[in-house]
């Protein structure tokens, strides 16, 4: 999960990522980082929120890559 994270930060704070998909990884962070539900839940939602961000399609091809890799790693994590 932390290697998750890492990676939605760095995009977080990159200015070629757009402002609104990068208050959508934030909150994507916020909410992985929120104790209040299980692991698995939190992966959950987070794959799924990551998700609709890829199809959007003012994200640039660099950042949509970089998204499914963070998906790919939370995709391992089981309750």
């Amino acid at each position: 999960m932390l290697k998750a994270i890492g990676t939605l930060q760095s995009m977080s704070e990159t200015s070629t990522t757009p402002r609104n998909i990068r208050k959508l990884i934030k909150d994507t962070i916020s909410s992985l980082q929120n104790d209040s539900s299980s692991l698995g839940v939190r992966a959950a939602n987070a794959i799924s929120t990551l998700d609709e961000i890829t199809q959007d399609p003012n994200i640039p091809s660099f950042s949509r890559v970089t998204i499914w890799s963070a998906v790919s790693t939370l995709e391992s994590i089981r309750d």
